[in-house]
């Protein structure tokens, strides 16, 4: 018998079983506790394109596959969740978490005597030229394309402002009937919080006065002599961002003013509001045909620089007479405890 120390088929040629292997010793519970893994069939068959032997890497504490991909899943899926939570782009119908509008109010006194227009029956016939009745006298642009909008989304967005312009400052049901739910409705969402507080409960504070988002008057003061409201300006449409268009409305509105109920004096008063607004538009709002007033700065009189106007504007209404108010206050640069945009102008002649 050969030497149980030489490979079956002896020794190589070449070879020797006296090298390194000899000190090799593969005693009888080493081979005991050798594990064969037989390979099957199809991994054989296949053995060209993989491994000659299944990896044994986890042994008896591996997972099953079906429960590693379903960790792996969750795992994205969460990681999925973290990403676009943190970087999507921030959701405009949600409530923002300070004011939105900021209101800047200048009472206009007259200079002199307010008088009332020489013809109640045509009182805007001394007007200058350059003032349109109503809508026409907005001055919308043409929509052309921004760099980032087409120019079909820059006239919905233009038909927007133009439906909130005359709403806000046209409609008589706004400007002497107490209406504030049309004006509303063109609010975008995350607004409509401090909306409503400035309609509920205004206040002088360049947030929430109900004369930031809209002209109206007190209906138990003031009426309208005509629904007819002369208006000339004109509205500019830009881009805040790429995803937002900025469009400015400014405008000088006259009003045909007398005083509300049964009166026997005909006398009617040319009141003056210059209505600065800018209002922001981004994609969200082009479909839903909302927006949202960003600032606004208004000039009216003629008018008492002592009245409150965050609820309604109060014009100094003329009668057969004349009337005269007090002059506008000094005021005190040094005195901090007047709000520093609390300030009085004095109004130039309305007739030319």
């Amino acid at each position: 018998m050969g030497d149980p120390r030489e490979p079956p088929g002896g020794t190589p040629e070449g070879g020797s079983n006296d090298d390194e292997f000899r000190s090799v010793v593969f005693d009888e519970s080493f081979v005991r506790a050798a594990r064969i893994q037989e390979l099957s069939a199809q991994e054989r068959l296949a053995g060209a394109f993989g491994r000659a032997t299944r990896s044994r890497g986890w042994g008896r504490l591996s997972l099953p596959r079906q429960a590693v991909l379903l960790l792996l899943v969750v795992a994205l899926a969460f990681a999925a969740a973290v990403y676009f939570g943190i970087s999507s782009p921030r959701d405009r119908t949600a409530p923002p978490s300070g004011s939105q509008l900021t209101l800047s109010l200048t009472p206009l006194a007259p200079s002199g005597a307010v008088t009332a227009v020489a013809d109640p029956g045509n009182p805007f016939a001394g007007l200058p030229g350059g003032y349109a009745d109503g809508q026409a006298g907005l001055g919308l642009p043409a929509a052309t394309a921004t760099a980032h909008f087409t120019g079909s989304q820059v006239q919905r967005a233009l038909d927007s402002v133009q439906h909130y312009l005359v709403l806000s400052e046209l409609a008589p049901a706004t400007l002497t009937a107490n209406e504030t739910a049309q004006v509303r409705a063109m609010i975008t969402a995350g607004e409509l919080t401090q909306y409503d507080d400035s309609t509920n409960s205004p206040r002088d504070d360049q947030h929430h006065a109900a004369t930031g988002w809209m002209v109206r008057f007190d209906p138990g003061q003031i009426a309208l002599a005509t629904d007819t409201v002369k208006v000339t300006g004109n509205v500019r449409v830009g881009e805040l961002d790429a995803d937002t268009l900025e469009v400015t409305a400014d405008h000088t509105l006259v009003y045909a003013l007398r005083p509300a109920g049964t009166t026997s004096d005909p006398a009617v008063t040319l009141y003056a509001v210059r209505r600065a607004v800018r209002i922001d538009i981004d994609r969200t709002d082009l479909d839903t045909g909302r927006l949202r007033v960003v600032d606004a700065a208004v000039q009216a009189g003629p008018g008492s620089c002592t009245a409150g106007q965050s609820d309604y504007l109060q014009p100094t209404l003329a009668t057969t007479a004349g009337v005269r108010p007090s002059n506008p206050p000094a005021v005190d640069p040094a005195d901090h405890g007047r709000p520093v945009w609390d300030t009085c102008g004095v109004l130039g002649p309305i007739i030319g």
